[in-house]
């Protein structure tokens, strides 16, 4: 019986261990992606809302931010920065002109590519001494992970 005690509070402890961690490394990641984001003259925030729309050319505004988990009159700050340096521009919607879509101008092409090449480096540096198969299992685990938390958070009342 104290054997099993043992291994459940050891379970709860590595539990614990790997909610301290995680946040710490999405802190740290945070904070690095920050002080190389400047090298652009972007922010983070302004990184991941051009990362998002390449990534979905036409997408309205209230889904961005519900993607990037920010308040939309956040995101509209982060937005209007961007239209302001010729980066983004916002279309009405052709089914209904109240919705606002987002695009990408070709000047933002230059900066995303300088991007890439700064996420790159950003995660080989970080992932250094990390291999490929623990890597390729860390995405599938922490994929999981989200999944669940998407469902309990569904399930949860408001």
């Amino acid at each position: 019986m104290d054997a099993m005690n043992a291994h459940s509070g050891s379970v709860r402890s590595a539990r614990r261990e790997f909610a301290f961690l995680l946040h710490d490394v999405a802190r740290l990641l945070k904070t690095y992606t920050n002080k190389r984001a400047r090298e652009v003259s972007v922010t983070r925030a302004q990184w991941s809302v051009l990362s998002r729309i390449e990534r979905h050319q036409g997408l309205k505004q209230s889904d961005l931010a519900g993607l990037l988990d920010i308040e939309p009159i956040t995101l509209g700050r982060i937005v209007d920065k961007l239209c302001e340096q010729g980066l983004v521009e916002r279309r009405s919607d052709a089914d209904d002109r109240r919705l606002r879509r987002l695009f990408l101008l070709p000047a933002a092409e230059p900066i995303l590519a300088r991007l890439h090449e700064l996420g790159e480096d950003i995660m080989a540096k970080a992932l250094a001494g990390v291999g490929d198969e623990t890597v390729m299992r860390l995405i599938a685990d922490m994929n999981a992970i989200k999944d669940r938390l998407k469902d309990v958070l569904q399930c949860e009342p408001k």
